[in-house]
């Protein structure tokens, strides 16, 4: 039997997915507007947007208020995917062709921007006496986030990426838009100073968690599940969290040069025995285990914000979040 938060997700997820069917209701031009449609009916679990809801409801607001600015958020975080994947240079996005591998990068281009578009577009319709705020801070997401992306861009040419920064830059890359989606819900339902300021924390940490998980799952992960490439940061080079700390961790100098060889990212290809590799030097020094201890401190450290919450049951709604993205595997 499904429980109410499960049923309450999924609805949620049913109404942003016919809202966003709406936004993109134009047809013309096709090269336009079909990777649009393309990468918004590709799936997702739509977390962002139902955060955003979630957040709007602690605090006595109506899913019928959040709605538009739940769309906005969700087309915001899909050109934020269509544009990484360019840049990543990345042939699949969950399980299905990228929409620069589909079509080609000058469309995908145009499609992200416009898509930008149709999210401010969207946002303007959220009905608020703080639609100031509400702009300000959907704005600063997207700064932040684009700088969290430069800092990633730029980290996978340097070798001596700290732990220290990696956690700086996924806090502008991950956690920014899901404070975005709290703070911009409790802002619809007139939440306090205070009460924002919670769910702000409350949000990061999440995002932190959550980004660590996705790290993990590259790893562990069932392929058909995950919608990527088993290992594919690895093969790509990628600064993760998990080849970080085994850095800082390892003592054997056998196994910190196999590291760099992935850290260094000096143009040589990653075979899948450097992968295996890898995966035994991350057995060898607990950093698998040791990421599942970071993941549950960060969502422990998110769920006491959340005692700022007065009903209950929005409280636990939050709570149910928080534990559905501890035990994803997507």
């Amino acid at each position: 039997m499904m429980d109410s938060n499960s049923g309450k997700y999924k609805k949620y997820t049913a109404e942003v997915d016919n809202r966003l069917m709406e936004v993109t209701g134009k047809n013309d031009p096709k090269l336009l507007y079909e990777p649009i449609k393309y990468i918004l009916s590709g799936g997702g679990k739509r977390i962002r947007p139902v955060l955003l809801i979630f957040s709007c409801e602690a605090f006595g607001g109506k899913p019928e208020d959040a709605y538009s600015a739940a769309v906005a958020i969700e087309i915001l975080h899909n050109f934020t995917l269509v544009h990484d994947d360019i840049m990543d240079n990345a042939d699949t996005r969950r399980g299905k062709e990228t929409v620069h591998k589909k079509w080609d990068a000058n469309i995908a281009i145009l499609a992200g921007d416009e898509m930008i578009g149709l999210a401010y577009k969207s946002l303007s319709k959220t009905k608020s006496d703080r639609i100031s705020e509400i702009f300000d801070c959907f704005t600063d997401g997207i700064i932040e986030v684009c700088e969290g992306q430069s800092y990633d861009k730029e980290f996978e040419t340097r070798g001596n990426v700290s732990l220290d920064e990696y956690l700086m830059m996924i806090g502008k890359k991950t956690s920014k838009l899901l404070e975005t989606c709290a703070v911009v819900g409790a802002l619809i339902a007139g939440a306090d100073e205070k009460q924002i300021n919670a769910m702000r924390e409350y949000a990061n940490n999440i995002g932190l968690a959550f980004q660590i998980q996705d790290d993990l799952l590259d790893i562990i992960a069932d392929e058909k599940d995950f919608g990527k490439k088993n290992g594919g940061d690895i093969y790509e080079h990628k600064k993760t969290y998990l080849i970080l700390k085994a850095l800082e961790t390892a003592t054997d100098g056998n196994d910190k040069t196999e590291l760099m060889k992935v850290i260094s990212n000096n143009g040589e290809l990653i075979s899948e025995t450097d992968v295996n590799k890898i995966k035994a030097i991350y057995k060898k020094y607990g950093v698998i285990e040791d990421a599942k201890k970071k993941i549950e401190h960060y969502t422990t450290k998110a769920n006491n914000y959340l005692d700022i919450i007065s009903n209950e049951e929005h409280k636990k709604q939050l709570l149910w979040f928080s534990s559905m993205l501890l035990s994803r595997n997507f």
